[in-house]
């Protein structure tokens, strides 16, 4: 286990990666953490509980909603040379109208669905969080919450983690 990484519930808990709320330049929410995830995966620092949805989940919805392989974001990061770089290779690999407001739109109302809303209720169910039902409304929430941006589940391990970057 890294400095950057706490054992929870769920596995490791990584506290440096973005927020999915974290817009990226060309304004698409969850871009950043998908770039830092691939950053910890090909560095061999990404955690089992994070390997599990890499590539997967918000990151292939990302990358369906721009019509592209989410492999190619994988090979722009590993072919980079820098952040601008990285910008560079994703322009050419993105369509022109990346339609952020579509996909903002569309990601931060994932998990308010009725089924939506029951695997919610039943992640913080078994997370011991039953009284955060209804106060975590979206996956992009719980996300945040998991990783101790929004208090009362990671709190402790997060102040942890932070006074000992310091």
């Amino acid at each position: 286990m890294t400095d950057t990484q706490a054992l929870g519930p769920t596995g490791e808990i990584c506290f440096d990666l973005p927020s999915p709320y974290e817009a990226h330049p060309c304004g698409l929410l969850h871009l950043p953490r998908f770039i830092a995830k691939i950053r910890k995966h090909l560095a061999g620092d990404l955690p089992k509980s994070y390997q599990k949805n890499f590539c997967r989940g918000f990151d292939r919805f990302l990358c369906m909603h721009l019509g592209i392989d989410p492999q190619q974001v994988v090979e722009a990061v590993r072919e980079s040379r820098d952040t601008a770089d990285l910008n560079v290779r994703l322009i050419e690999i993105f369509p022109r109208d990346v339609r952020a407001a579509d996909w903002n739109r569309e990601v931060v109302h994932k998990g308010m669905t009725e089924a939506g809303r029951e695997f919610l209720a039943e992640s913080l169910t078994n997370m011991g969080c039953p009284e955060k039902i209804g106060t975590i409304v979206s996956v992009c929430d719980m996300m945040d919450f998991d990783e101790g941006r929004i208090p009362g589940f990671s709190d402790e391990r997060r102040a942890a983690w932070e006074a000992a970057q310091c």
